[in-house]
């Protein structure tokens, strides 16, 4: 039996103890219920609670006080002591209102109708956020190759669970926010990691070529210029930019050869 096969059998194991001792631990009748209804099936209300905690990625302590954070003995499931299930109260109402008032007045609204839920922003995170924002606030606090450190180990983690967006696109726009704020230094270190994820992206290479062009550094705008070209031998820009920097692009001499035998 594989590893992977192990983990994923005791973990479902796991979620059916962890069930059932939740279930155990519910009481029968429910008090303070002020968005549910105050007569929904005990088994709805189990459901509806499951689903929060998988869209968020939290325990069931994370909203409810009183327990003694391991086990659910103790848990005082009608307290509002904490801010946490205050702000669930609101969020579900926001959600409701947007499905039910301000998504019903969308112009060519899709049948069936897409609706919001929980994980739609939250995709198994406690606070939404992107990933983007999530390295920009590290950047500014610890510098980019705390950043760099903290993508590598986001990307190793998470990148099959769906918290953040991996995609080579969303790191060039990082950058592009960094250029945009004076951080030319950090963009040009975002996009040398982004490259290493992406070795045939002749996006990157060109942005690259850019920032270095625009430092001074000829050698390395070069390479990059040249990089692209490796890529998509057609790019124009990038034949355009090496002219610019005083070399000749790659195969250039066979184009001047043929155009010079059409006139002929």
């Amino acid at each position: 039996m594989s590893g992977r096969l192990k983990f994923t059998i005791v973990a479902a194991l796991m979620t059916v103890v962890s069930a059932q001792n939740l279930r155990a631990q519910i009481p029968e009748r429910f008090q303070n219920l002020q968005v549910l209804p105050t007569g929904i099936a005990r088994d709805s209300l189990v459901q509806i609670m499951r689903g929060f905690s998988f869209a968020l990625g939290v325990r069931c302590q994370y909203c409810h006080a009183g327990d003694d954070g391991i086990s659910f003995e103790g848990v005082s499931f009608d307290s509002d002591d904490k801010v946490t299930k205050r702000k669930a109260r609101f969020m579900l109402r926001m959600v409701d209102s947007l499905n039910r008032i301000v998504l019903a007045a969308l112009p060519g609204r899709s049948d069936p109708p897409v609706t919001i839920l929980c994980v739609t922003c939250h995709r198994g995170l406690s606070k939404p956020t992107t990933l983007q924002v999530v390295l920009m606030k590290t950047i500014e606090e610890s510098g980019v190759d705390s950043a760099i450190k903290q993508y590598r180990g986001l990307r190793e983690r998470t990148a099959f669970n769906g918290y953040f967006d991996f995609t080579e696109w969303r790191i060039n726009e990082l950058a592009r926010h960094l250029v945009a704020a004076g951080k030319t230094p950090e963009a040009i270190a975002i996009l040398e990691m982004n490259a290493e994820f992406n070795p045939r992206s002749a996006s990157i290479q060109f942005e690259l070529g850019d920032l270095y062009r625009q430092r001074g550094d000829k050698d390395k705008a070069v390479a990059a210029f040249q990089r692209v070209l490796q890529i998509n031998p057609d790019n124009p820009q990038a034949r355009q930019r090496l002219t610019d920097l005083g070399v000749r692009p790659p195969g250039s001499g066979s184009h001047d050869h043929v155009r010079q035998n059409r006139r002929h």
